[in-house]
């Protein structure tokens, strides 16, 4: 399907459609610090956290499985409204408080969203920007992901800490957001000619083209290490810096959380300074070194450490998650590389899922702590592997 760049007059361009994907990627993250206040309230151990929070990977992995490129045929402006409709459903869901299955049908209904925003978000932003400023464009859609998931639990800490109603009140502030998005998504020019938002959805499924799969599995496994670092602060650091560290203070929390997607939005704007065959490796150098410092704050039991592997993993993840990104779009062919980018995004976000649900799982038996130092081993170990063979190997 053919795109258009055109638009009429002076109406919104990438920037405000950048804003639009931060606003709906931040409510993907907004209960990430309230899990312990649900826990208070519903009752349910660490492994439900876990659980729960890997519900919202289902609905973005299904997502980019069934319709990740329906958006090439409907329009990019009717699937950013159903992605937006889906976060206000998500927070409706938080808003009714009505045990768990509400937990679970509203991180479900979130990663559906974050699966649609994820194609259609991204694509909207660089297609609405001129020529010139294609580069620039990249970087934004990078910060609105990166940068909405870390403002997610920002907001819902802070105001959850030190504002009324810790369980409504921030829900209620990203539905305010959401309809600011809806208007904004109103005015943005379609870039998609010809959208027929009828058509059938044609599911891309899995594919990775024989040519690409030298490239594919080492920076796939790259990123599936360090979303599993993303996967680790957003469904089980407030834990720890509550229950171990005896630190109460939501707003701690968010922060926290927040400072590894800003690391990581920070590492993916270092990409493009160097040669994506430097760049994979590096990122998985540094990934380590933050899995390490993460883990040694789970033995030290201190929070410096903790926000120092934050910032160092972030940065890793991002560097090693955008060169790895740019290494399999340019070595796809053009009539298959949406199908291999969404095989990509797959991958990913099963490291955002499953590795969180083991650690959960082994809190049951040997404790959050040890669990959380046999999760960072065997990561690190992922990690160092893949970045030995990426070095070697010159991507």
């Amino acid at each position: 399907m053919t795109t258009t760049t055109s638009r009429r007059g002076s109406r919104p361009g990438y920037k405000s459609a950048a804003a639009v994907f931060a606003i709906g990627m931040a409510g993907t993250t907004l209960p990430t610090p309230l899990y312990g206040l649900y826990r208070e309230e519903i009752g349910f151990s660490e492994l439900m956290v876990t659980v729960i929070f890997a519900s919202y990977a289902v609905g973005v992995i299904a997502t980019l499985l069934l319709v990740g490129n329906y958006s090439d045929e409907a329009g990019r402006r009717p699937v950013l409204f159903c992605a937006l409709g889906l976060a206000a459903a998500s927070a409706g869901c938080f808003l009714l408080e009505g045990g768990l299955p509400f937990l679970f049908a509203g991180r479900l209904l979130s990663g559906f969203s974050a699966g649609l925003l994820s194609g259609a978000g991204t694509v909207t932003v660089l297609e609405l920007a001129r020529p010139e400023r294609k580069s620039r464009a990249g970087f934004a859609a990078t910060a609105a992901n990166m940068g909405g998931l870390g403002c997610g639990p920002l907001l819902s800490g802070l105001l959850a800490e030190y504002a009324p109603m810790p369980l409504t009140l921030p829900f209620l502030v990203h539905l305010g957001l959401v309809c600011v998005a809806c208007v904004i998504v109103l005015f943005l020019p379609e870039t998609v000619a010809h959208a027929r938002l009828r058509t059938r959805p044609r599911p891309p499924g899995l594919y990775v083209p024989p040519q690409v799969r030298g490239v594919f599995t080492p920076s796939a496994l790259a990123a599936f290490a360090g979303f599993s670092l993303l996967g680790l602060f957003t469904a089980v650091a407030p834990s720890f810096v509550a229950q171990t560290l005896d630190i109460t203070n939501l707003a701690v929390s968010g922060v926290v959380v927040f400072s590894v997607f800003l690391a990581s939005t920070v590492g993916q704007s270092l990409t493009g300074k160097l040669p994506v065959s430097a760049a994979l490796p590096l990122g998985c150098l540094v990934l380590v070194l933050g899995l390490l410092l993460v883990g040694a704050s789970l033995w030290a039991e201190a929070l410096p450490l903790l926000v120092a592997g934050a910032a160092c993993g972030g940065l890793g993840q991002g560097l090693s998650f955008r060169a790895g990104l740019t290494a399999v779009g340019d070595a796809a062919p053009p009539a298959h590389r949406a199908a291999t980018i969404s095989s990509f995004f797959v991958v990913a976000y099963t490291g955002i899922s499953l590795p969180v649900v083991g650690v959960g799982a082994l809190t049951m038996w040997v404790g959050l702590d040890a669990a959380g130092l046999i999760f960072t081993a065997c990561v690190t170990v992922l990690a160092a592997t893949t970045g030995v063979y990426l070095a070697r190997r010159k991507v």
